[in-house]
């Protein structure tokens, strides 16, 4: 949950819809926990190493060290024995232990998190969109504004040019962007 939270505040400036995405995985995460005490609702303590993880779920470490894969990873072919293998997990055992942990398969999470990164790069660089599809391990042009249309619900380039617009604006009365 500490990740999705840490997620949801590096994605506040540049995609608050991704962010708010973040915050409903890690609600999602608590409603669970909530629903499984038989005593009602448990606080969750400040040392979650102590926390057991959801029943079948992945352990703090495990999904740490995934999503750190993941994230290092975009740009190349992520495979599902990989993302086992950081887990020490059996591949059919590692994709319910993610969904139940993250609350999506690792395939939408890997897709999500390259269409973040094609936002963070449409927003710091001038690089085309085909540049950016490469950097972010997506096939092409194509195949990003595709992903990128499904999910966010507009096309890179609409995107790219309202946000630019407002990042710009942002610099130039010197709020942060």
């Amino acid at each position: 949950m500490l990740a999705l939270l840490v997620e949801a505040q590096q994605a506040l400036h540049d995609d608050p819809q991704i962010a708010w995405e973040y915050i409903e995985q890690v609600g999602s995460l608590i409603r669970l926990a909530c629903d499984r005490t038989a005593d009602g609702p448990q606080l969750i303590c400040a040392s979650p190493a102590h926390q057991p993880p959801p029943s079948g779920g992945l352990a703090a470490w495990q999904a740490r060290k995934v999503v750190q894969h993941i994230d290092m990873n975009l740009a190349t072919n992520i495979k599902a024995e990989d993302l086992a293998g950081q887990a020490n997990l059996s591949t059919g055992h590692f994709f319910r232990a993610f969904k139940t942990t993250i609350g999506e398969t690792p395939h939408s999470y890997i897709m999500r998190q390259r269409v973040r990164r094609a936002q963070r790069l449409m927003l710091e660089t001038n690089d085309t969109l085909s540049q950016i599809a490469s950097a972010c391990g997506l096939a092409d042009q194509a195949h990003l504004t595709r992903l990128f249309k499904r999910m966010v619900g507009t096309t890179p380039l609409v995107w790219r040019r309202c946000w630019q617009t407002e990042h710009t604006r942002a610099q130039a009365v010197g709020a942060p962007a």
